[in-house]
């Protein structure tokens, strides 16, 4: 998720129950040019372990090259993107767009794998369309040259994002005699009783989520909570959601500098406070004001407006 599975993202999903979290993903060519923004999504800190860094790109040597640099970084584990459907990518060769290629797939992984000591980890989709489906040719090749997990988001590249997620591939694969690593599901999850049942249904060792984390991190403990007692968390209150999200704009000054700080964390707004009514005002003052303080008295006026016991947020 660019320009959103940041270090202050990851901070607030941390502290709400997520296990093993990414980075966003960094281009192989940005990190052999030194470039500035991708040499920053490296960061990464003692407290989010375990976490993965994630990298894309379509040349074998910028992707060695690029295994090498996160190597030096020492995170968990290196995980490699070829399920991003975005258009600029894809144009690349790299992405989803290597599912029109899966001999280089292969040569892309072995490169990264013989390039680095970390655990190497894979995200896909199911093909590029419908008319090629072949994510189980690939997780069997990808592991043959020694991957250690795979994660499927259950949709072709030409769905982007639309329909719906297909576990019953995902299913096919995980069940494949011949495979033998981990297989993550992802696409859809976005409660506990969905997590549940697609776990139970399908079989599959474990979860990926994102969509439904960003302005919502509550996921991870609600689903973790509901799987060990079949109840539900309370809903976060409204002093929850005015919490965390000023911890996440906190968290984003501080590691980004206050201008850029505030003008990335705007896109998070709308979400924390999904479901408050007549909250228009509020956002459009949360996206035009371009001081901290400020902003911070925005919280406070929240507050007080949406103060009624009775109000519902889900």
């Amino acid at each position: 998720m660019e320009d959103v599975s940041d270090p202050p993202f990851r901070y607030v999903c941390k502290k709400n129950g997520a296990d093993l979290m990414y980075t966003e993903f960094i281009s192989s060519e940005g990190l052999i040019r030194d470039a500035i923004k991708s040499r920053k999504k490296l960061d990464i800190f003692d407290y989010e372990r375990p976490v993965g860094i994630q990298i894309f790109g379509g040349d074998e040597e910028a992707m060695a090259l690029a295994a090498k640099i996160v190597d030096a970084t020492q995170p968990d584990l290196l995980d490699i993107n070829f399920g991003c459907p975005v258009k600029k990518v894809v144009c690349k060769g790299a992405g989803a767009g290597v599912l029109k290629d899966i001999d280089l797939m292969v040569r892309l992984t072995k490169a990264v794998v013989k390039s680095t000591s970390l655990p190497v980890t894979v995200k896909t989709r199911l093909g590029w369309d419908e008319q090629s489906i072949n994510v189980m040719e690939v997780a069997e090749r990808l592991q043959d040259v020694g991957i250690q997990a795979l994660t499927i988001h259950g949709r072709t590249r030409a769905q982007m994002y639309k329909g719906f997620a297909n576990w019953e591939r995902i299913a096919e694969v995980k069940h494949n005699p011949r495979i033998h690593i981990p297989i993550f599901g992802n696409g859809d999850i976005d409660s506990p009783e969905k997590a549940l049942d697609y776990k139970n249904r399908y079989g599959i060792d474990g979860i990926m989520i994102g969509r439904a984390a960003i302005g919502y991190p509550w996921i991870f403990n609600e689903i973790k909570h509901y799987f060990a007692t079949g109840t539900h968390l309370p809903a976060p209150t409204l002093t929850d959601r005015i919490d965390v999200c000023r911890t996440h704009l906190l968290k984003s000054v501080e590691w980004k500098g206050e201008k850029l700080g505030i003008v990335e964390m705007r896109r998070h707004y709308a979400n924390y406070f999904k479901g408050l009514p007549n909250f228009k005002e509020f956002r459009t003052r949360f996206v035009t004001t371009d001081d901290l303080q400020p902003l911070l008295e925005i919280f406070d006026e929240v507050a007080e407006r949406y103060s009624e016991p009775s109000l519902n947020l889900v």
